[in-house]
């Protein structure tokens, strides 16, 4: 395990949700588990007025409801958090917060200025924040790293993320910018690698020979939440399929990389990206379904439509569900169908790939036999289910389907990272491994804009309850094809959908 130098990570935004639910517990895990520096100090940024010692005891109470947490221990670790209010969109305010830096540098007795800075901010702040630190020297190298974490989105459409791209790079170059997607983080994603090449039963059949189709689904049973305001200019285009799904469904095609490091690993998936078929006019009518999700009674519950949201126009036509029949132009997948689809309010949580290998080709026995396929689940159930046809008890040779099941739970002496503790670890450590390059981002963007300039058109959006898997018209996707969608449940057992 490596341990990263002593350093100061400062999280712009400190005050939100992102910080208090998510960036403040992975730090204190790593911490807990010694795997932080044995010198370094965490200072909040934010316009909200705190004192170190209210700050303190404001995460202190956080923690403690969302983390069963050893009270010396968190103790501890309360020591090493600041905080300093400033305008962050005001350039002249950023001279106190060098100030301050040097002033805990000094404090740690820290030898270089190794800083990571973590934008936790709205994205209209995101090209603001780089040019006032730049203003004062603190994106300068020559006494120690300078690393910039920026959350999604990384821009609204193809212009504006080439827009905030040229930003960002008048103020720190690539290597110190580290774009965050936190399915990346996730020990699936990441297995998917090794799954893959370290298996000579796998990687021969990983190809257009012998695989059928593909799906990836992203499943939330959640609505928009309080986060409607917000939703409501995104979509699942934006907020799901362009970022996270996108970079699942790369990290499933690549080519094995030379090495694995960051370089190497971080060419395949663009190379990857690049190889998207683009999608033609015929593509969006015919292979393309939006829909947004209406009242119903689920398990007893009223759940309203999304228009009846929060923060959310009455009149909205905002997508609420996407899936899309896609292609990759390339000598391993070209012919290969990926039917790939994300949605809330759906019945259930859940995010997996599945592999439909094609079935034999020996008449006698593929009239009865089971389909082979490889589902492999990100979240929340993480693990691998390989489905297969084995002999029927009695006379006969009529086959039935058996399946193998591997859960990640049953590593008990394997303490997993969540995915925000492994990014965090690995940005301190300097490793983009995981982090979405420039022009990987492009790529996507460059893909997804013909949806997103389609979605215009007021015959674009179907209806479906809640607690449906989507419109109708997204079924009708793969039955054309003589294929389905595989329902998953919480859990990785293969049987028909089993929580309703």
């Amino acid at each position: 395990m490596v341990i990263p130098e002593n350093s100061s990570i400062v999280i712009f935004g400190a005050s939100g949700d992102l910080t208090y639910r998510k960036l403040i517990p992975a730090l204190y895990h790593l911490y807990a588990n010694n795997q932080l520096p044995k010198s370094f100090a965490i200072l909040g940024v934010s316009r909200t007025e705190y004192s170190d010692d209210s700050y303190r005891e404001r995460l202190k109470t956080t923690l403690q409801e969302l983390e069963e947490t050893v009270p010396e221990t968190l103790e501890d670790f309360c020591q090493h958090l600041h905080y300093q209010a400033i305008d962050t969109a005001n350039v002249d305010d950023y001279q106190t917060l060098s100030e301050r830096l040097e002033t805990l540098a000094e404090q740690y007795h820290f030898e270089q200025r190794n800083t990571l800075f973590y934008l936790a901010t709205p994205p209209s702040l995101y090209g603001v924040i780089p040019g006032c630190l730049a203003a004062h020297g603190l994106n300068d190298e020559n006494q120690g790293w300078k690393r910039l974490i920026i959350e999604k989105p990384f821009g609204y459409d193809l212009k504006s993320a080439q827009e905030l791209d040229i930003e960002i790079h008048r103020h720190f170059k690539e290597h110190q910018i580290y774009r965050i997607d936190h399915y990346l983080g996730k020990e699936t994603v990441q297995n998917l690698l090794v799954f893959r090449f370290a298996n000579g039963m796998f990687e021969p059949l990983w190809n257009r020979n012998f695989i059928d189709y593909v799906e990836i689904t992203g499943a939330e049973f959640l609505g928009v939440e309080e986060r409607g305001g917000y939703y409501d200019n995104s979509g699942a285009v934006r907020d799901m399929f362009q970022n996270h799904l996108l970079q699942v469904l790369a990290m499933v095609t690549m080519e094995p990389p030379a090495a694995i490091n960051a370089d190497s690993i971080r060419n395949e998936v663009n190379k990857a990206l690049q190889s998207l078929q683009p999608l033609s006019d015929q593509d969006l009518k015919q292979n393309l379904v939006l829909g947004q999700y209406t009242e119903s009674e689920v398990r007893g519950k009223f759940l309203p439509g999304y228009r009846n949201e929060h923060g959310v126009a009455e009149d909205s036509r905002t997508e609420t569900y996407v899936a899309l029949k896609m292609f990759i132009n390339n000598w391993r997948w070209n012919g290969v169908p990926f039917y790939v689809r994300s949605g809330k309010r759906l019945p259930t949580r859940v995010t997996e790939v599945v592999i439909h290998f094609k079935r034999t080709p020996h008449p006698v026995f593929a009239q009865n036999a089971p389909e082979n396929k490889l589902v492999i689940r990100i979240q929340p159930d993480e693990g691998i289910l390989m489905c297969f046809g084995l002999k029927e008890p009695g006379a006969g040779f009529r086959a039935k389907e058996a399946s193998m099941d591997f859960h990640y739970t049953s590593l008990e002496e394997t303490k997993m990272l969540t995915a925000y503790e492994r990014l965090l670890l690995d940005a301190l450590n300097g490793d983009a491994t995981l982090f979405a390059r420039t022009d990987a981002v492009e790529a996507c963007w460059k893909f997804v804009q013909p949806i997103l300039d389609y979605k215009q058109d007021p015959t674009s959006l179907y209806g479906y309850a809640c607690g449906t898997w989507g419109p109708k018209e997204s079924d009708e996707l793969l039955q054309r094809d003589g294929r389905e969608w595989r329902f998953p449940c919480k859990n990785l057992t293969n049987t028909d959908y089993c929580e309703l």
